[in-house]
């Protein structure tokens, strides 16, 4: 007779990994094993140097917290919730257990017998490559030097050794790149690709990349017989290229290559696809580091099934980011990463939407990000800005095609909101039919904004101009891109009237260089970062990439490193914005992460003597560059 708990513990663990890698005979096996543990708030599962349980844990209903001691203070290292286990060590090691795991609220645990466990599963490589990634990734014990011991057969090796927990050293690329041109022959291709024994061709025109044909596309449009092998070269290849500079990082690679399901990048002088190539990427270039924790989230995030999964699996990012702020790892490559992953977690919202549409969108679309996550800028939890742009129909079309968009939209804002990017209070979002547009549409709003321009007109188009495709055809944000750049070229009126805007807010500090701080409501006497100092060097940056036609530069950072490239002259300058613009955001970002919110106000009592020097050091280049603009854009009387 069958063991009807047993039946409904299987079924439940049966929808969560590792437990959906096995068969219906190991789930119940198990099942029938597990014991079953009703705990109240706040109440201890295990204790840090408790000695290690012989079972591992799944969480039925509830939420649990790993803490540890950290420099005498009481620190929350990870979370877990519903469909999660933890308790790993077991499985793993032989000291005890390194943290405390605490019950966040009412809880049930399934307890997992290692007994049972461990013998059902040492042929299924899948679970234990999962388990492997769990515990590697697993914050238990992030201080540890090594693992002992092994699951099975020795087949896990150290995982936590002396090297950084992340890799974030630059990716050794290949320098020697074989390129062709796009009016090549498929079939001369393969013969390059044989005689240089490599997987890819970079297909240039005037040594800039326009393309890439790896072994992929000549299994997938050759063998297939979609193109005959005395086909140009420009009917198969991949575009645009996904291009870097020198000196990406592994994870930074790692995570492009898993996102876009791709195994090549392209190293270019400048990083985007408008400058001279100088290196490619493979991913056989890559040692794969194991357990390193953006890789685990990407996966985590590109395989999850529900809302409150990415929801969940976004508190770890928040924790991957703390851990960044502390090992002083440098903003660019923390923004970078933590970029990837957010756009990684929209991307697959909108995928699971699409699939819950119940039928394919009607014409081609992109979805845009705008504001900080279209700069490669959102590290905290910030409001949520984005747009969508869908292929020209005819005019009796357009209405139902806006309509199956609007669903879309409202889908996918609504479960970004519950993932924990919170609605835009001004309601700029792609659910909103202002902002859910035809290419043609989008080119006559731009229009309008550049041509008709008053101070909404500015704010506006200055949150649009910093878009970034994160879903659908690249071409159709190409074609806006240009447009935009098309209409701002040489436009005198338009420029001179951002670049008012860009000064509206004066330098951070008063007479007597005190900060100026707010003088009411509920922040008064604190100091806005955003408004007062983030903002004035995001604008200067936006102008000068305008003005000067800067394109496929979104951040901040870059758009300054690229002016001090192009004007050497004043190179010391453009690269003190940079850095001030990165100095400022990792400021938001500790004190985001230090109060839980979004670190926009600061309370200038709190700050240390060192930071308010910093900080003063940041204003003074603000103010600096604000100089700058006025004398170039004739605003030397502007107040």
């Amino acid at each position: 007779m069958k063991n009807t708990i047993a039946e409904r513990i299987a079924d439940f663990i049966k929808s969560f990994p590792p437990f959906d890698q096995l068969s219906k005979e190991d789930l119940y096996a198990i099942a029938q094993v597990v014991t079953i543990t009703y705990l109240e708030k706040d109440k201890m599962v295990y204790a840090a140097g408790d000695a290690l349980h012989d079972k591992f844990y799944m969480i039925h209903k509830g939420a649990i917290a790993l803490t540890k001691e950290i420099n005498a203070k009481l620190e929350t290292v990870d979370r877990f919730d519903e469909g999660d286990v933890f308790g790993l060590r077991p499985l793993f090691a032989k000291e005890n257990y390194a943290t405390n795991a605490v019950t966040e609220e009412e809880s049930i645990l399934y307890g997992i017998p290692l007994a049972t466990f461990k013998p059902l599963i040492s042929q299924n490589k899948d679970v234990v490559d999962f388990l492997i990634e769990s515990f590697a990734s697993n914050t238990e014990n992030p201080f540890s030097k090594e693992i002992h011991g092994s699951l099975y057969d020795n087949r896990l090796e150290v995982l936590a050794n002396d090297k950084e927990l992340f890799e974030l050293q630059p990716v050794r690329y290949i320098k020697k790149v074989i390129t062709a041109k796009a009016n090549a022959k498929i079939k001369d291709i393969a013969l390059l690709m044989q005689k240089h024994h490599i997987g890819s061709i970079i297909i240039e025109a005037d040594d800039i990349p326009i393309g890439i044909v790896t072994n992929v596309d000549l299994r997938n449009k050759v063998i297939t017989g979609e193109y005959t092998i005395d086909a140009e070269v420009k009917h198969i290849m991949s575009a645009p290229v996904l291009c870097y500079p020198k000196g990406v990082s592994i994870s930074q690679a790692q995570l492009t290559m898993m996102k876009h399901n791709i195994s090549h990048l392209c190293v270019t002088a400048d990083g985007t696809p408008n400058s001279k190539i100088i290196g490619v990427i493979s991913q056989n270039d890559i040692n794969v580091m194991r357990g390193s924790n953006p890789t685990v989230l990407m996966k985590a995030i590109k395989r999850s099934q529900s809302t409150k999964q990415l929801k969940h699996i976004r508190k770890k990012m928040m924790v991957l980011l703390k851990g960044f702020m502390k090992q002083d790892i440098p903003l660019t490559q923390t923004s970078k990463i933590i970029f990837e992953l957010n756009d990684a977690t929209i991307k697959r919202i909108i995928e699971r939407c699409i699939v819950k549409m119940g039928k394919q969108p009607p014409v081609k679309f992109a979805w845009m990000s705008m504001g900080s996550q279209g700069r490669k800028e959102q590290l905290l939890q910030t409001d949520q800005d984005n747009a969508i742009v869908f292929e020209n129909v005819e005019a009796d079309e357009l209405e139902d095609v806006r309509a199956y968009f609007l669903l879309l939209s409202k889908k996918v804002n609504k479960r970004l909101n519950e993932v924990g990017f919170d609605f835009c209070p001004a309601d700029i979002m792609a659910k909103n039919p202002k902002w859910c547009l035809s290419l043609d549409e989008w080119k006559n709003q731009f229009n309008q904004w550049t041509s008709n321009t008053g101070d909404d007109e500015i704010l506006l188009s200055s949150i649009f101009f910093d878009f970034d495709i994160t879903f659908g055809d690249a071409s159709l944000t190409n074609q806006l891109s240009d447009h935009i750049f098309d209409i701002t070229k040489n436009n005198h009126m338009f420029l001179t009237k951002l670049a008012a805007s860009a000064l509206r807010s004066a330098s951070p500090l008063g007479f007597f260089r005190r900060f100026l701080v707010e003088k009411d409501g509920e922040y008064k006497d604190f100091f806005d970062i955003k408004k007062r100092a983030i903002m004035p060097i995001v604008d200067a940056g936006r102008l000068f990439a305008l003005s000067n036609q800067i394109k496929n530069i979104n951040n901040t950072a870059e758009r300054f490193e690229k002016m001090a490239e192009l004007f050497p002259a004043n190179k010391e300058l453009y690269l003190s914005c940079s850095y001030a613009s990165k100095a400022l955001l990792k400021f938001r970002t500790k004190h985001g992460l230090l109060h839980n919110d979004n670190g926009r106000f600061i309370e200038i009592a709190a700050l240390t003597k060192e930071e308010k020097m910093k900080l003063k050091r940041c204003f003074n280049t603000i103010a600096r560059v604000q100089e700058s603009i006025k004398l170039k854009y004739n605003l030397s009387n502007f107040k």
